[in-house]
């Protein structure tokens, strides 16, 4: 669990480093990533989907619930390889949720099962440590009711990794297609994006190490009792 940690670190970290690396690069074309965004969605017939800009670094998202394109300001504004890449990518959600992409509905299905799993493992651990589960008979019940909530997040994680490398090779696809980048900004643009999804990769296999400790966890305790 904890080398899966260090690894997410690291991944993310590169993440940052190659987001810094593509921004110094600025696109030929000078389009800012709200209008890559815009160009795309256009191109794709889908008028329905606002593009807006909010705080943070890295915290662009599409949310399917209010149909919009969150882009950091970096990215809003930012006339380079990397906004280019993220501001795709985020279109390409809105490109999912416009056909109905079974992935993408799967896991806008899961988002309440997951947050409801997250909140009672937050209880569960505060409990553990200021109140004291798992004395006696109950060792059991706790590390099964943990280990369902580590399925459905693992579930989660999982179902995430086809959506989110399903957006980067829209985008990617899309950019190729209209020749909006020259060969060298396209491979910047998916360089960018292959580190965005391995932040996904290691999420999901650090939910797969967790699920299995509390399943070898909870298989020890039935032995126990």
């Amino acid at each position: 669990m904890i080398v899966m940690m260090l690894i997410s670190m690291a991944v993310q970290h590169k993440l940052k480093a190659k987001f810094t690396q593509y921004s110094n690069i600025h696109l030929s074309n000078r389009l800012s990533g709200k209008e890559i965004a815009e160009r795309m969605l256009r191109d794709h017939g889908i008028s329905n989907v606002q593009i807006i800009q909010v705080d943070g670094q890295l915290s662009d998202h599409y949310n399917p619930v209010n149909r919009t394109v969150n882009l950091s300001r970096e990215v809003y504004y930012g006339e380079n390889a990397a906004s280019a890449s993220v501001a795709a990518h985020e279109c390409g959600h809105a490109v999912q949720h416009a056909t109905a992409y079974t992935m993408l509905q799967l896991r806008s299905k899961l988002v309440p099962i997951q947050n409801i799993s997250a909140t009672i493992l937050n209880i569960i651990i505060f409990g553990a440590a200021f109140i004291g589960f798992g004395i006696g008979g109950g060792a059991q019940l706790i590390l099964g009711i943990i280990l369902a909530c580590y399925a459905v997040i693992t579930l989660f994680a999982l179902v995430t990794l086809p959506v989110e490398f399903d957006a980067s090779n829209r985008a990617l696809a899309w950019m190729k297609q209209r020749n909006l980048v020259s060969e060298a900004e396209l491979h910047d643009a998916g360089d960018c994006l292959k580190w965005a999804a391995m932040t996904y990769v290691a999420a999901a296999a650090g939910a797969l190490v967790n699920l299995l400790y509390f399943l070898l966890q909870f298989i020890g305790a039935g032995k126990d009792d």
